[in-house]
């Protein structure tokens, strides 16, 4: 493997950033911290999970356990951030954590062996954990952003109904 992993690793966590900031572009404070019921996440304490994840992951990643003991894993999902501006914050914080540990990170790095909870990974494993970790969150992001959206959601994607038109263009490009 060489440093196109890293830099395809980068890229699709750019892309995962990205929908979240997508997403929250469209939503008000109040729907940012809005909850199906008292047993369900808002966006709010996943956004604070995920900051949590990545400082805790990212931080001193080739040398010490990713699971560090200053993390309070359980008050992630409590709704302690009060204000969008906070809470925007707190996403950036953990991305940028997250991004400085890939950008460290070297070819000769990808066969070492990291900790998570005490269990033994490769580098590339470890990134692969966390690739499939955080589009997981962010997904549940954007499926509750589009909820309290509701009419008012604009695609992040290709807008339903739009898959020919959206073909045509992509297609004419090329030519």
């Amino acid at each position: 493997m060489d440093n196109n992993y890293l830099e395809s690793a980068k890229k699709q966590f750019e892309y995962y950033k990205q929908l979240g900031d997508k997403t929250f572009a469209q939503l008000s404070e109040e729907q940012l911290f809005w909850q199906y019921n008292p047993e369900s996440n808002s966006i709010a304490m996943i956004i604070n999970h995920l900051n949590g994840n990545m400082r805790s992951r990212w931080t001193d990643f080739l040398n010490s356990d990713g699971e560090k003991e200053w993390r309070n894993r359980d008050e992630e999902f409590e709704q302690l951030i009060t204000t969008k501006t906070a809470l925007l914050a707190k996403w950036n914080e953990g991305w940028v954590c997250l991004f400085d540990g890939i950008k460290a990170l070297t070819t000769a790095d990808l066969t070492k062996t990291v900790f998570i909870r005490n269990q033994a990974h490769s580098v590339t494993e470890a990134i692969n954990r966390q690739l499939a970790h955080y589009p997981y969150h962010v997904g549940q992001i954007v499926f509750l952003g589009k909820m309290c959206a509701d009419q008012n959601w604009q695609s992040l994607s290709i807008p339903r109904g739009d898959s020919d038109k959206y073909n045509a263009d992509m297609f004419g490009k090329h030519k």
